[in-house]
């Protein structure tokens, strides 16, 4: 049992920016617990700003919004995987909610 648990730390957050494979209930709420944390930051980076926000830091908050999007989407798809669905369903509106609570589905190969 102990082994078992190990071999799902290790599996954690192994390939984030793929969109195959699967994963579960646990790493798909720590990877939106990662997303709010470093959006809040950047917007409060953005926000603090007194002057006029710069080419540079307007270069910064696009490619690390973007990144994190991309992690965001591709751990979805993941998600949807392991409930048995292609990633697209992600984008139903409200079924982000029902991912965070429902179990994935046993031997299910579908990526």
């Amino acid at each position: 049992m102990n082994h078992e648990i190990n071999q799902k730390r290790q599996r954690m957050f192994q390939k984030p920016f793929s969109f195959t494979g699967r994963i579960g209930r646990t790493e798909y709420c720590l990877t939106y617990i990662i997303y709010v944390i470093v959006a809040v930051i950047m917007e409060l980076l953005m926000n603090s700003q007194v002057t006029e926000v710069g080419v540079i830091e307007l270069l910064t908050y696009v490619i690390v919004m973007g990144i994190l999007c991309w992690f965001c989407f591709a751990q979805g798809a993941k998600r949807c995987h392991d409930l048995g669905h292609n990633g697209w369903w992600q984008l139903i509106p409200f079924y982000v909610i029902w991912m965070f609570f429902v179990k994935g589905q046993e031997n299910n190969h579908n990526n």
